[in-house]
């Protein structure tokens, strides 16, 4: 999904709630923050480039899982090593460039990986992942979510383990809660047979869900339409316009929709519509990528390996296999030696997968932001809002985000942690 440049011009409109919002995206966030505005009586039409969750909403792990949901910019990171980073099969990949935007982006990125700051993001982190979990809950719709019992992580040692066991020691420390348990290698084999002796330590977490991404999706699409909304593929938006109290969108097309207010949730591309109503952070595209596969024994549990960053999950025949964080444009080709660079990771892992018998291979593009917070929330325009830079998260805390931004429109009362989300920040 690619969006081109806007107009904005700055106007004072009334402050009453919108009778027709128009929503630019058609994935997690966009489409949660449709069904949340229904709830409050607003019309919506969804305008989406290709189809519903085409972006980074399809082809994702679809974790829903708050003892993982964290910060991207971790102090970690900066221990990785340039070196590594520059080296295509690593888990981060940033390719030598010199787009002035990735540069700015890696700076203020670099900036947010001190113990400090990265203790600020966890208790931000901390606040909405208590009621993450809540906001799917309110969504009625066909597509249930799945819990995991349990959640597993897999480690080849008890060192690596030890990592991830400090890392939930840090969540603790800024007010939240994980509950686990260690396991041996064994116990891990008794939970998943597919694990094969390359696995000698785990971890189960529980309270974790997880869900199909396109069918959940799908099934919210549905829900939006049949309670009225609209829902229009194959609109390449290129323009944002004042029209008297309201806005103009236009599609490249020419044909336009006309509405009250406009919430921009594109993703990755947010910031070629987004810059001109005063969104100055950058959101870079974080590409991802993943396959399926069809093991022997198929797993029953979402499946972690911290070490090498890979996440895994059963999607009824089929084993989604997800990976990776590279630095490039979002609308860059698939880069082969990525998949290659998951399957080399995980294979002494694993036991009974044909690693060349695979289907699905994609590569979608994460929005994320150098401190690692969404944005979501008015702009410079106050017909104009965004929703989106989640990075990693956009599936697990897009209902909340689209509950908190259907809240600020319609007059009521978001929750304070939102302040923290200003796209003007």
């Amino acid at each position: 999904m690619g969006y081109s440049v806007v107009r904005a011009e700055s106007t004072t409109v009334s402050k009453k709630s919108p009778g027709h919002i128009a929503i630019i995206g058609a994935g997690m966030s966009g489409l949660t923050t449709a069904w949340h505005l229904q709830e409050q009586g607003v019309e919506v039409t969804v305008l989406e480039r290709d189809d519903v969750a085409a972006g980074s909403s399809w082809g994702n792990a679809g974790w829903l899982t708050p003892a993982l949901t964290l910060p991207l910019s971790e102090p970690s990171v900066l221990k990785y090593g340039l070196t590594a980073m520059l080296d295509p099969t690593s888990p981060l990949y940033v390719p030598v460039t010199a787009d002035p935007r990735l540069l700015r982006f890696l700076a203020g990125f670099a900036r947010n990986c001190t113990p400090g700051r990265w203790r600020r993001a966890m208790g931000i982190f901390t606040e909405v992942n208590r009621v993450a979990l809540d906001a799917f809950d309110e969504l009625d719709i066909a597509e249930p979510t799945h819990p995991a019992r349990p959640f597993l992580a897999a480690f080849a040692t008890e060192e690596d383990r030890l990592a991830m066991v400090r890392e939930f020691d840090g969540v603790a420390r800024s007010g939240g809660t994980v509950e686990y348990d260690l396991l041996s290698g064994d116990q891990m084999r008794e939970h998943e047979p597919v694990l094969a002796d390359g696995v000698t330590a785990g971890i189960a977490l529980h309270g974790q869900r997880f869900i199909d991404p396109p069918r959940y999706l799908a099934a919210l699409a549905e829900a939006v339409e049949d309670r009225g909304g609209q829902i229009r593929r194959g609109v390449d938006v290129t323009d944002i316009r004042q029209r008297g109290a309201g806005v103009e969108v236009l599609d490249r097309s020419g044909d336009s929709v006309r509405a009250d207010h406009v919430v921009i949730a594109t993703g990755a591309w947010l910031g070629r519509l987004a810059r001109r109503f005063g969104v100055r952070q950058v959101v870079q595209a974080g590409r991802g990528y993943s396959f399926t596969v069809r093991p022997e024994t198929m797993p029953t549990h979402p499946l972690y390996f911290p070490t090498q960053r890979v996440a895994c999950t059963p999607l009824g025949d089929r084993f989604r296999v997800t990976g990776m964080m590279e630095f490039r444009p979002a609308d860059a080709p698939l880069d082969p030696r990525r998949i290659r660079a998951i399957i080399d990771a995980v294979r002494p892992m694993y036991q009974g997968i044909d690693w060349e018998d695979r289907q699905e291979e994609w590569v979608g593009s994460r929005p994320c932001t150098a401190d690692g917070l969404p944005l979501v929330g008015s702009t410079r325009d106050a017909r104009v809002s965004i929703a989106g830079g989640h990075g990693m998260w956009g599936i697990a805390l897009g209902p909340l985000t689209g509950k908190m931004l259907a809240s600020q429109l319609t007059g009521g009362r978001p929750p304070a942690v939102m302040q923290h989300f200003d796209p003007l920040r």
